[in-house]
């Protein structure tokens, strides 16, 4: 049995524009715009799912997809960083944000580090790979980074390296416990194999 999971990352939003950690608003005008517009250009699909975080949700209703949300999918949990910027969280405490780029298993904002964060997606990925069908999830990006680390058995320190533009799609496909890669596809009317 093949299996297809394909990871769409959400549209753009004011948190990703500033490079804030993520603060529960909005996908923006424009994003919205966007995913409405890709709305049709993905493959039918088994199931629909969605991180739970309102970007995602609101990414997925865009794009037409009634997505379940399922709690595994959830963004980074960032604890007190919620809804600071990179930059202003750096100049609080350059040491700790240090750590946290550099150390997967480092948590110190009191929320999840990164390991565990590409554990629980590496434990969905694996219920998912059992499913027959394809998988359409809208996540967060750092949910997608996490599972092209868990699918290519890449080390965690990895994470921080793999970009995820807004409104891509991220496919993974596989059997017998492996899978195959195909990353960044621009969600667009005329991208939708």
């Amino acid at each position: 049995m093949t299996s297809r999971v394909l990871l769409v990352s959400p549209a753009m939003s004011a948190s990703l524009r500033q490079a804030r950690f993520d603060d529960g608003g909005s996908i923006d005008e424009s994003g919205a715009v966007r995913a409405r517009s890709a709305a049709g250009a993905l493959p039918s699909a088994a199931r629909a799912l969605t991180s739970p975080g309102v970007r995602c949700r609101e990414t997925a209703a865009a794009l037409g997809l009634d997505a379940l949300p399922v709690a595994e999918l959830a963004g980074l949990d960032v604890g007190r960083w919620r809804g600071r910027t990179l930059e202003e969280v750096g100049a609080a405490e350059p040491e700790a944000v240090g750590r946290w780029l550099t150390d997967p298993a480092s948590a110190p904002h009191g929320g999840e580090s990164v390991r565990d964060l590409c554990a629980r997606v590496a434990g969905w990925l694996a219920d998912a790979q059992k499913l027959e069908g394809r998988t359409v999830a809208v996540a967060e990006p750092e949910v997608v980074r996490a599972a092209v680390v868990d699918a290519l058995g890449l080390p965690d320190a990895v994470f921080w390296r793999l970009d995820v533009p807004p409104l891509t799609v991220t496919a993974l496909g596989g059997r017998a416990g492996r899978w195959n890669l195909r990353l960044g596809c621009p969600l667009a009317p005329s991208e939708a194999d």
